[in-house]
């Protein structure tokens, strides 16, 4: 599944994995993205090239060899440094099958979190290697893939996210936004209602626009509306994965039309929406 992007070099593969809740992508860009968050864990690393991005600790780099990563609902970005283009691997798992690959780990407490966006771990690197080959020899052989190729990523994907939490991951203390901002965040996140306005979500919070505004930003690390299309973007990749139509997912998130849809997904994600439908019907 390959998706160019016209304006720029952008060649994104997203990889369907035996699990579900559990996808790849392999991308070589010279695409800048936006603020955005993901609501799963991403761990991977870069092949070629640099990048540099924001990330909920501050301006970071990469470079080939390091592991990189980002925690659901991190708010990242994300350029090329040096050579126009980076290239690199990224595996998402979502946050509920993570807790049970790692529950052994991790004990008895809240939500683990990965602590470093950049990390030098040779071992980490070279089981991620190992993780990334098995999944391509799964995809290779669809749509006569044998169930020890299945047996042989899910142990692959194990032995990462064990070590990754193991050495690299913490319990998540208690961060969420105040009372107030959290009923901003709920009323835009409900698609049952009319889109809020500024001064709507300002009479809610008991705040000027100006100070929802920037209270809101300093939380989520998003403006309300950016936060917002990339919310329903997340929303999507889930309504599409689980059988939901292009189109019937774009009117359930309230996007204007499939295209509009579309072009959000794709700043986001790297891939437009149809390119995940193909690689959802595959899990």
């Amino acid at each position: 599944m390959v998706r160019v992007l016209p304006h720029m070099q952008h060649v994104a593969r997203v990889i369907a994995s035996p699990l579900k809740g559990v996808y790849s992508t392999h991308i070589d860009s010279a695409q800048q993205f936006g603020r955005h968050w993901h609501d799963t864990y991403g761990f991977g690393f870069l092949e070629y090239g640099a990048q540099e991005w924001f990330s909920g600790r501050g301006i970071v780099r990469g470079y080939p060899g390091d592991v990189i990563s980002i925690n659901p609902g991190e708010v990242h970005d994300g350029r090329p440094l040096g050579p126009p283009t980076r290239r690199w691997r990224i595996i998402y798992v979502d946050v509920d099958l993570m807790t049970t690959l790692t529950a052994s780990e991790r004990g008895a407490g809240g939500r683990a979190e990965i602590t470093s966006p950049v990390i030098k771990d040779a071992m980490l690197f070279r089981i991620l290697q190992r993780l990334f080959s098995r999944l391509e020899r799964w995809n290779n052989r669809k749509p006569h893939a044998q169930p020890v190729d299945s047996l042989a990523f899910e142990e692959a994907l194990v032995a990462s996210c064990v070590r990754l939490m193991a050495r690299h991951g913490a319990t998540r203390s208690s961060d969420a936004p105040s009372r107030d901002l959290q009923q901003v965040g709920e009323r835009l996140a409900d698609d049952s209602a009319r889109c809020p306005s500024l001064a709507d979500l300002a009479r809610l919070a008991g705040l000027s626009r100006y100070q929802v505004l920037r209270r809101f930003e300093r939380a989520y690390g998003l403006p309300p509306h950016a936060w917002l299309l990339r919310r329903r973007a997340e929303r999507a990749r889930v309504l599409i994965r689980d059988g939901c139509t292009l189109a019937a997912a774009a009117l359930e998130t309230g996007f204007a039309d499939q295209s509009h849809m579309t072009r959000v997904f794709a700043r986001q994600f790297g891939f437009t929406p149809g390119a995940w439908r193909r690689v959802a019907r595959l899990q």
